[in-house]
């Protein structure tokens, strides 16, 4: 049996650990190797075979009228007017165009990079024979020390979700690990699906930076419009930045400036002239 399926990216958080950056742009937006993170979530979901506002959705709260002049008609759009209602309530948002699929459900700060796949293909694995009736986890080894998880396992950005878990959930401020996760593990009905690439929560400026670096590969990442008469190592230069003193392990995001005789280390640069320093402290 084939069971339907839709997408779903959530991109309504506020981003608070990401700040000041996302007082500037919604932490969805924030670029990583110069591309939206919520256009790398869609990439994924496109390369899973879900593409197209019948087929894939997006919400937004914070910041939403960037979110939604970004996303335009490429998705539905769902907006949480009153603020976020965390990824339970916005996933139970989304009930009536959901209609009785199941939900493909990615965070859109979530960074993923499987060598061995085409973008996509890795989270195609969540799909791969499922019944229908299971919760599936996409995750990773939990880390050396670390608390939570699920069986010795971490969440690596991706769910997939039966109609009979999400028709119930609450349009209220809310998370899924309370409302569908846990319970589907207590119930035995909790799937934990294996990830081999790369996997990062962008959610602080030190991850941030490390998902910047990963996706430069030690090179300089420099979008082809941008101006750059200085020198820049390991680094991602955005579009039509101007780049003229030196900037080493670090960011400059599109329209941003880097001074001649200015050297930027270990830092993200946005289009304001706001700098994060950001410590590389980040583990995958």
């Amino acid at each position: 049996m084939t069971v339907e399926v839709c997408g779903v990216v959530l991109a309504a958080g506020e981003g608070q650990r990401l700040r000041p950056l996302t007082e500037l742009v919604p932490k969805a937006l924030c670029p990583v190797g110069n591309v939206p993170l919520l256009d790398h979530a869609l990439a994924r979901l496109a390369g899973a075979g879900l593409t197209g506002p019948d087929q894939v959705a997006v919400n937004a709260a914070y910041l939403a009228d960037q979110v939604v002049a970004h996303v335009g008609t490429r998705t539905h759009l769902s907006v949480e007017p009153d603020g976020p209602l965390g990824t339970s309530g916005g996933v139970a948002r989304m009930k009536d165009w959901i209609g009785g699929r199941g939900a493909l459900v990615g965070n859109a700060d979530a960074y993923l990079v499987d060598p061995f796949r085409e973008p996509g293909k890795d989270i195609a694995a969540l799909l791969e024979g499922w019944s229908g009736d299971t919760v599936r986890l996409l995750t990773l080894p939990c880390r050396p020390g670390e608390a939570g998880g699920f069986s010795g396992r971490r969440f690596a950005g991706f769910s997939l979700m039966p109609w009979h878990w999400i028709r119930d959930l609450a349009d209220e401020d809310s998370n899924l690990v309370r409302t569908v996760w846990r319970p589907a593990e207590a119930a035995g009905k909790l799937e934990l699906i294996g990830y081999d690439g790369f996997f990062l929560d962008t959610g602080t400026p030190a991850d941030y930076l490390a998902a910047n670096l990963h996706a430069a590969a030690g090179t300089a990442l420099v979008d082809p419009s941008a101006d750059v008469t200085g020198v820049v190592t390991d680094s991602v230069v955005g579009a039509g930045a101007r780049v003229h003193g030196t900037v080493t392990g670090s960011v400059v995001w599109p329209g941003a400036t880097v001074a001649p005789g200015e050297t930027l280390t270990n830092a993200v640069r946005a289009h304001t002239g706001l700098t994060v320093p950001a410590a590389l402290s980040a583990r995958p």
